[in-house]
């Protein structure tokens, strides 16, 4: 684990977008970066030199959600109004060193109804694209979720029309929509507008960041509050599943971590997902009624989502230590990372009695768990030689597997701005390597542009001595933000090595359904585990999602 030098703006949300770049959003505050001669609040991080280029975005991107299209255009939408004045004094940038300046001025639009677009480009001319009198949602938004479908397109689900610490009845929005606009429900009313959800309505209070994963079969798992349902976004059809067990919550501000474990052909693609942390205290009493030393949920879950799978019901195991805001990530070698958050206390801050400075949270968890879910029960969570980091990775933190196989660490700032109390805004990146990554690594060559369903292609392997077995692993990196990760996915493909071991022929996913259309990142994966570097693809045809002028126009 190795700190770098620092982002410019706190990492609030955090998505790899090429092979070499990332792309943090923050929140509107007085961040030591600037542009066009205000604040920044986003950044285009190189991953090879960790330096940052400063994006202009036109509104808040405070608390708002993430997904890429299928043509791999990332598409960040909701936010918040702007909340700092430019008459507080700012910080400049230094590579070395932050300096007080005189004061710059805070811009910003508000972002509730926020659209906004970046295309990853390699010249370091693209930014983020926003016209909010044009291309807007249909509503407020505040902590939603987003989900890419088999078409390319992307539902937005969920939040509130404004912000505050938990989510209410006057503050709901209990409906979902879709980027761009769908007339897929028109027959009910919902031609280009926003569709109703008894789901979001029934999850209150603590149903703020939704857990949403596409699903096999083309429909749609969430999960909030202490409830499971699937949606079939088709017919606005919701099927409840068994609740989380044993009353522990897993949405904002009790937020768990959550991933679709890896789809092969060996499990014939069938879907599980697990859902880690939390809290179990109750959302309807005022956060007063809990500290910052409130002990988080140890609990991990997990569901196999066929009919017998839930008729089985959720299997409860237990983490080393509670954690609630945790980060789940998916790992090349089909292993779960669990890393950030706090053993203590909920997300937010500002609401609990004996914060932390402004902290809802407490007692950083800051040695990173392994699992394998194909391991016995009871020996699948492992630390053993995982070094600790010493940079507490709070509230409003992010993490994602890179596509060299690191895991980045970045953000964590539980304060209104920027701010030096103890849990102070966060600008370090760190790095944490896996244990592969200290064995000899395959790597390859020729992989297509773009990658169709069931379409063969080969890659030219050059396989460490001794290596006599690869397989092919395409995985959606996502979004991540407050512990949730949007879209992230492993697909294993089928694949022959030839007799030579020069070449990998490998079949693209079966269906839109299995790997929605998007980017992708392929790891050539030993038997041992040990990944080759990601390389980036678009799985599909790399075609814009279908555009209904109709619903547009609504």
């Amino acid at each position: 684990m190795h700190a770098l030098r620092t982002t410019g703006v706190s990492a609030m949300q955090l998505a790899i977008v090429s092979e070499t770049t990332a792309i943090i959003f923050d929140k509107v505050e007085h961040n030591p970066l600037t542009v066009a001669g205000h604040v920044a609040w986003s950044v285009e991080l190189n991953l090879n030199t960790n330096t940052v280029r400063a994006l202009n975005p036109l509104s808040n991107t405070w608390c708002a959600t993430g997904s890429f299209l299928g043509n791999g255009t990332l598409l960040n939408s909701g936010g918040n109004p702007v909340v700092i004045t430019g008459a507080l004094p700012t910080l400049s940038f230094n590579t070395r060193c932050l300096l007080y300046v005189p004061a710059i001025s805070s811009p910003g639009q508000n972002g509730l109804q926020g659209i906004r677009l970046f295309t990853p480009c390699t010249n370091g001319n693209c930014d983020v694209f926003e016209d909010p009198a044009r291309i807007h949602l249909t509503s407020n938004r505040w902590y939603p979720s987003s989900v890419r479908i088999e078409d390319g397109s992307v539902i937005i689900f969920g939040g509130s029309v404004g912000g505050g610490f938990i989510n209410g009845a006057s503050g709901n929005n209990p409906s979902y929509e879709f980027y761009p606009p769908k007339n897929i429900n028109g027959n009910q009313g919902f031609n280009g507008v926003k569709i109703p959800s008894q789901f979001l309505v029934d999850t209150l209070n603590s149903n703020h960041y939704p857990i949403l994963v596409y699903l096999p079969d083309g429909t749609i798992f969430v999960a909030a509050n202490q409830q499971a349902m699937i949606l079939n976004w088709r017919t606005n059809t919701e099927t409840r599943l068994p609740g989380i067990p044993n009353g522990v919550r897993v949405s904002s501000p009790f937020s768990a971590g959550a991933v679709l474990l890896p789809l092969t052909p060996e499990n014939s693609y069938t879907p599980e997902v697990m859902i880690c942390g939390g809290s179990a205290v109750s959302d309807k009493v005022s956060p007063t009624t809990f500290t910052a030393q409130t002990p988080a949920s140890a609990q991990c879950s997990r569901l196999v989502l066929t009919t017998a799978g839930i008729a089985a019901g959720w299997k409860v195991e237990t983490m080393p230590q509670p954690r609630v805001m945790p980060e789940l990530i998916q790992l090349p070698d089909m292993r779960i990372l669990v890393v950030n958050g706090a053993t203590s206390g909920v997300a937010g801050y500002g609401n609990v009695q004996n914060r932390v400075g402004q902290s809802n949270a407490d007692n950083p968890a800051f040695t990173p768990v392994i699992y394998d879910p194909s391991a016995a029960v009871g020996s699948r969570f492992s630390s053993v030689g995982i070094p600790a980091s010493t940079i507490p990775r709070m509230y409003h933190s992010t993490a994602s597997l890179t596509p060299n196989g690191t895991v980045i660490l970045a953000g964590s700032n539980p304060n209104d701005d920027v701010t030096t109390t103890k849990y102070a805004t966060e600008y370090r990146l760190e790095f944490y390597s896996p244990p592969y990554l200290s064995q000899p690594r395959p790597t390859y060559t020729g992989l297509p542009a773009t990658v169709n369903y069931n379409v063969k292609f080969n890659l030219t392997v050059q396989l460490p001595t001794g290596v006599s077995s690869v397989t092919a692993v395409i995985i959606d990196l996502g979004f991540a933000t407050h512990g949730v990760h949007m879209d992230q996915r492993l697909v294993k493909l089928v694949s022959t090595l030839s007799a030579d071991r020069r070449t990998l022929t490998v079949t693209g996913p079966p269906s839109a359904k299995h790997y929605p259309p998007g980017p992708a990142f392929l790891y050539v994966v030993t038997s041992a585990g040990v990944p080759s570097f990601g390389h980036k693809t678009v799985i599909g045809t790399g075609a814009s999602p279908p555009v209904n002028l109709g619903a547009i126009a609504k």
